[in-house]
């Protein structure tokens, strides 16, 4: 991170915080504002929240990639908890969660270190949608308890698939073939793509959250997110395209290429937030945990980034062949 342009992002990330904290203490010593104090100090916890978010991802990239790589595997670990949770299991489902979080999960970012070599990057790919599935069937089918079979095993892979399969492909960004050549030549480009990735999922989300209060009409699914709206998506999506299009310098893309790629993030990012909600309206619950205080449960703050993570790779990988 000891490049010009990875400072700069990083620095301008933290600047514009520390600026939104001035305007939440502004807001906090004069209630008469016309703004309501309940929504002043949501709008400080969230700051808190993402300070400390932010703060650990930033230690974690200047360490290196092994601590970038333990820390979304940890991410993973909670936010899966979280969903197998929200979701009730049976006894004979206990063996193969086990194996699911003590060795699959595990698995998965260990082999994102080996991404490099062709047969190691094979079995990064398919080793959860193809023998982690197979396996949640077989062994909750050898604990001989056959009800709601489908219902139960389908559960046990969509959280694996969403919390761990899908997040880990923002962490294996640091090990993607860019065209300015190896790693040791250009060390800052992996760690400012994946910062890149990160930024516009937020940045997105707050834009569509800020463009629905301001001008939202119509709500797109009032049964499962009645504060989205059309206005509020197009005109976030907008705003954050045109955003990345502005930060083009901190990523391998030309101008073009970058708003491209701010598109298909928001995009993508919409539809996690989306399909995180239908879950929770199924099971009846507004929130999918509380560990971090002012945003809700840990899979409420990365459903937009497990979505948009592995399609911006890639889609990357592909600009890059």
């Amino acid at each position: 991170m000891g490049d010009w342009e990875t400072l700069a992002l990083v620095g301008g990330v933290l600047t514009l915080l520390a600026l939104a904290t001035g305007v939440g203490q502004l807001l906090k010593l004069y209630p008469d504002s016309g703004l309501s104090p309940a929504a002043v100090q949501n709008f400080n916890r969230r700051l808190r929240a993402w300070w400390l978010l932010s703060s650990v991802l930033v230690a974690a990239l200047w360490i290196g990639n092994t601590a970038t790589v333990v820390l979304f595997g940890l991410l993973s670990f909670g936010a899966l908890r979280e969903f197998i949770t929200l979701t009730p299991t049976r006894l004979g489902d206990h063996r193969a969660l086990f194996w699911v979080f003590f060795l699959f999960t595990p698995l998965q970012y260990l082999l994102i270190g080996m991404m490099g070599k062709t047969q190691q990057e094979q079995l990064y790919n398919v080793l959860l949608p193809v023998y982690a599935f197979l396996f949640i069937l077989a062994r909750v089918a050898l604990a001989g308890d056959y009800k709601r079979f489908l219902e139960r095993t389908a559960k046990i892979q969509a959280g694996l698939l969403i919390c761990v399969y899908c997040l880990s492909f923002a962490p294996a960004l640091l090990f993607l073939r860019l065209p300015h050549g190896p790693e040791e030549t250009n060390p800052g480009a992996n760690v400012r793509l994946l910062f890149f990735l990160i930024l516009m999922v937020q940045l997105s989300d707050a834009l569509q959250f800020l463009w629905s209060k301001l001008v939202g009409r119509t709500v797109i699914a009032p049964t499962i997110s009645p504060g989205k709206t059309w206005e509020g998506f197009l005109g976030g999506t907008a705003s954050a395209t045109l955003l990345g299009a502005a930060l083009w310098w901190a990523t391998p893309f030309p101008p073009w290429g970058a708003a491209g790629m701010s598109l298909l993030i928001s995009t993508m990012g919409f539809a996690g937030g989306m399909t995180m909600s239908a879950i929770k309206r199924d099971r009846g619950v507004k929130d999918y945990g509380t560990l971090v205080e002012g945003h809700s449960g840990l899979l409420d703050r990365i459903d937009s980034l497990c979505f948009a993570a592995p399609v911006f790779f890639h889609v990357t990988r592909s600009y890059f062949p």
